[in-house]
């Protein structure tokens, strides 16, 4: 009897493929059993492939959020067919503390550029990875509140808490440690700087369109400061974009118990489109600057001096070249032009310049900041001088604005560009 002729009968193709060569078993052993191991390392690994994929899909899916938030961009068109300087766009980010992360603009020639210094959202994301540790002012304009700049005071043992007094009361701030002269005084070992809204969240978003482009408004609820104030606070943030100008306004109002200090600033980095250095021209309109004991320091002394006849005079209508020149000063004493105080960055070379224009009465002091070797110019319009609650003022209105309860105080800025043929107009 044929057993594989019986096989095929009974029981179909595939029993007879078995017993037909049985003769074969051995060599065919090994190769079902190569077969069976090659098929549970892919059953094995498909679903952390599948994993992987889905999480890969999703990322892809979800929306970028930066500090927890996603990123608003207020954008309009283009009008002028490129035969005119105009902003195209800004963006921001309401999950840190409302920084004005990018705007670009249509500069002739040119086309589209950034007008400020930051990494891609992308890049931002991370390196924040979630939080918005390190960063603080390091890119786009972050705003400054309730202290712009540099304070000065008592370091606590572990480095951590550093405390100066307003009106009789201490104020207990977060201290950044400093190692740079270990042979300074103790006070100088640490500083708060900046102030304290970097990780806050703009609520309350509304974006609307407006003639030729758009606006958005939010607030932060700030409180206490994250119980380093005097009282609770309120902050009303106002950005319109539209052609001709981009404004960022900010409202302060104390809506506690006590009177408060307050101060307002920003941060802006603003980018020099030819990434030479050297050739750009500031215009800045002050008449003093303050005295420090050192770039290292960076400690006030207390004295005001006159910028006339040393390379920290910018005052020339048509700029004064940065060339070799380190600058992080506090410039003082302002002149305005129909009430703004205007501060003018130029780049020759790309034929571009903005004009930035501190608008409120309340701004007393541009802080200047634009390191050798760094292709961007901080124009830092703030109410206040540098370490405000210092003795070394000798009782000086330092810029700090004294809020009692229900009481408000505002900020403002207005941007516009320029080129070099009318920087001085």
């Amino acid at each position: 009897m044929d057993t594989t002729s019986d096989a095929v009968d009974s029981a179909g193709g595939v029993r007879v493929n078995q017993i037909g060569t049985m003769k074969n078993q051995p060599h065919l052993t090994r190769i079902r059993l190569a077969l069976l191991s090659i098929s549970v390392a892919l059953l094995a690994n498909y679903p952390a492939r599948t994993a992987a994929q889905a999480a890969n899909a999703q990322a892809k899916a979800a929306p970028l959020q930066i500090g927890g938030l996603a990123p608003v961009t207020l954008k309009r068109a283009a009008t002028s067919k490129g035969d005119k300087p105009e902003f195209l766009s800004l963006t921001f980010l309401p999950g840190l503390g409302m920084n004005v992360f990018q705007i670009t603009a249509n500069i002739p020639g040119k086309g589209e550029i950034h007008i400020l210094t930051s990494p891609s959202l992308e890049e931002l994301a991370r390196r924040l990875s979630g939080s918005s540790n390190g960063m603080g002012a390091s890119f786009g304009t972050a705003f400054l509140i309730p202290y712009p700049n540099r304070t000065f005071g008592e370091l606590s043992t572990d480095g951590t808490t550093l405390t100066t007094e307003w009106h009789g009361h201490k104020l207990a701030l977060p201290a950044i440690p400093r190692f740079r002269n270990p042979a300074a005084s103790p006070s100088s070992k640490g500083v708060v700087m900046h102030g304290l809204i970097f990780k806050d969240h703009g609520q309350d978003l509304y974006t609307k369109a407006i003639a030729d482009g758009q606006t958005a408004t939010a607030v932060i609820h700030a409180g206490s400061f994250g119980g380093h104030w005097l009282s609770e606070t309120d902050l009303h943030f106002t950005f319109t974009l539209t052609g001709n100008a981009v404004d960022e306004k900010i409202t302060a109002t104390n809506i506690g118990h006590e009177d408060e200090p307050m101060a307002i600033g920003a941060h802006p980095y603003f980018a020099i489109p030819s990434e030479d250095r050297a050739q750009a021209r500031l215009v800045i309109p002050a008449e003093k600057i303050a005295g420090i004991t050192s770039y290292q320091e960076e400690m006030p002394t207390g004295e005001l001096k006159p910028v006339s006849g040393t390379f920290f005079d910018y005052r020339a209508a048509e700029g004064v070249p940065l060339d070799d020149h380190s600058l992080d000063d506090n410039f003082s004493h302002l002149l305005r032009t129909h009430g703004a105080v205007e501060v003018k960055l130029i780049d020759p070379k790309a034929h571009y310049g903005i004009d930035v224009e501190g608008v409120s009465p309340t701004i007393k002091t541009v802080q200047v900041y634009s390191p050798l070797g760094k292709n961007f110019v901080a124009v830092e319009d703030q109410f206040n001088f540098i370490d405000p609650f210092g003795k070394e003022w000798k009782g000086m209105d330092t810029g700090m604005v004294t809020l009692h309860p229900s009481q408000s105080t505002t900020w403002e800025l207005r941007l516009r560009l320029l080129t070099p043929a009318d920087s001085s107009n």
